[in-house]
């Protein structure tokens, strides 16, 4: 008899425990109900985020295979430097980084970059992850002309409508390039472009779509790249020749400014036979009252400990806005001090540093603080940066002044020192000593203006003829806008001063 009372005595037990479980399991039910939702929202959240994250990604690795791509790395003269720096053609991903158009992507961490950049079927990275260069050989792009629109009707241009315009065409297919045109000499947008689809059939699908593409609900007008040439060539006219080197003018097979096919042929021609035996000239820069050797690796460098330290050439400013006009620094300071202040400043930053060309002295920061009290509307304090930060922003400086002077003695090379093209991306008829630079029209090299007119001062070895006045006019015709110190395009190129010297004035 005893057994089944202790049998149910069990299942007594075992029945108060399952209730027990069941108002504990119901009570936690209660406390994690909300936290479970909580926990949803946030995985929701997050995953959006990673969506974001995952386009921006995408369109950072786009970015830079359009830099080594085909339709624009063989007429980028900067481009083409980086890529023939190297005799394996690597290129530092620290420098395509820094270019202006890849400033949006830099809140995802040059890690992140990295491993987007390895899933690219086009470009490749070193073991390190501290290279990239393309998988393929060069090749003359083939059909751009046949793959181009045209497109107008996109009103003033506003800050961003580069991008928007991408994303607009890349609606219809993968676009090569979307170039904004502008007015030659004012630069103002025309409210057109010209598009480089990477296929026929994208071309097709833009001309022939139903409904008709449309820009902020206004139809664009929109055609044919060949069909845009001949409607100018019938406005204007022309027959013959003339109708010819204007159709070669629009389509590009008469492009102005940096070819490397171009130059590459010319070199198999024997056309650079009468600087083959000279010996190649040292490149040097004056630097913050130093001389400094400029090296060619990496599209030029030079080395940190020939960079000398100068304590208090260099000013903070906190509490921007988050769009710096570099007018409002520039125009201020440029009335007290002998040069153009070279600026750092990223957009959407509150902070940026500003590079003299001395030692300032007391006198001289309480004029910046009296009249410098406002940057884009809002107050702002001024302040020495410490050591180590004002170290490195000077070698970033040098680093960007060798660049350029690099860029500026090979162009001399190439065209003989005298005239001819001026600086990096445009022509121009130069005085004796080269000619005045100016972007070519569009797209990335039009807004790209960084440099340090401060700390590489005018070498007369370098301007071989040219007066303080030009090289003073030169540099005041383009604004730095203070990014970092690599991919400077279209900007006003420093003097620099060549192992060997020619006479100028003041010198026996």
């Amino acid at each position: 008899m005893s057994a089944p009372a202790v049998e149910e005595t069990k299942e007594v037990k075992a029945v108060e425990e399952n209730k027990m479980e069941d108002v504990q399991s119901t009570e936690a039910g209660k406390e994690v109900a909300p936290a479970t939702t909580e926990s949803a929202d946030g995985a929701s959240k997050a995953e959006a985020a990673s969506d974001e994250d995952k386009d921006k990604m995408l369109r950072a690795v786009r970015q830079v295979e359009f830099y080594f791509a085909d339709s624009n790395l063989p007429f980028d003269k900067f481009m083409w430097t980086l890529h023939t720096a190297n005799p394996e053609h690597w290129v530092p991903i620290q420098t395509i980084a820094s270019f202006k158009r890849m400033r949006e992507y830099q809140s995802l961490g040059f890690e992140n970059l990295v491993n987007a950049l390895r899933s690219s079927e086009e470009l490749e990275v070193d073991e390190k992850g501290e290279k990239i260069r393309r998988r393929t050989e060069v090749q003359p792009p083939k059909g751009q002309f046949e793959r181009s629109v045209y497109a107008k009707g996109f009103g003033k241009e506003e800050p961003g409508l580069q991008k928007k315009l991408e994303d607009f065409f890349n609606k219809y297919g993968k676009t090569n390039a979307v170039r904004m045109r502008r007015v030659e000499g004012t630069k103002e947008f025309k409210g057109s472009v010209f598009v480089e689809f990477a296929d026929y059939k994208s071309v097709e699908a833009f001309l022939n779509a139903d409904p008709k593409p449309t820009w902020e609900g206004q139809e664009l007008l929109i055609m044919s790249k060949e069909a845009y040439c001949d409607m100018k060539i019938k406005e204007k006219g022309l027959s013959g020749k003339a109708a010819d080197l204007r159709k070669q003018s629009i389509t590009g097979s008469g492009r102005k400014g940096f070819n490397a096919f171009k130059e590459m042929a010319e070199k198999e021609k024997g056309g650079d036979k009468k600087g083959k035996d000279k010996p190649k000239a040292e490149v040097y820069l004056e630097f913050l009252g130093n001389r400094i050797r400029v090296h060619e690796e990496d599209g030029g460098s030079v080395k940190p400990e020939d960079v000398p330290f100068v304590k208090g050439a260099s000013l903070k400013f906190e509490g921007a806005g988050e769009d710096v006009s570099f007018d409002e620094i520039k125009g201020t300071l440029k009335e007290r001090f002998g040069r153009a202040p070279f600026v750092k400043y990223s957009k959407g930053d509150n902070w940026g540093l500003v590079g003299f060309d001395k030692a300032l002295s007391e006198e001289d920061v309480n004029y910046v603080k009296e009249n410098l009290k406002k940057l884009s509307g809002k107050d702002i304090t001024w302040s020495i940066p410490e050591e180590e930060q004002e170290r490195d922003f000077q070698l970033e400086r040098a680093t960007s002044a060798a660049k350029r002077a690099l860029s500026f003695q090979q162009n001399r090379d190439s065209r003989g020192g005298r005239g001819g093209r001026g600086g990096r991306g445009g022509r121009g008829r130069g005085g004796r000593g080269g000619g005045r630079g100016g972007a070519r029209n569009g797209g990335d090299r039009s807004e790209k203006k960084t440099g340090d007119s401060t700390g590489a001062s005018a070498a007369p070895a370098a301007a071989a003829g040219d007066g303080e006045q030009a090289g003073e006019k030169r540099k005041r015709a383009v604004e730095p806008d203070g990014g970092p110190y690599i991919g400077v395009r279209g900007q006003g190129v420093p003097v620099i001063q060549s192992s060997k010297k020619a006479k100028t004035d003041g010198e026996s």
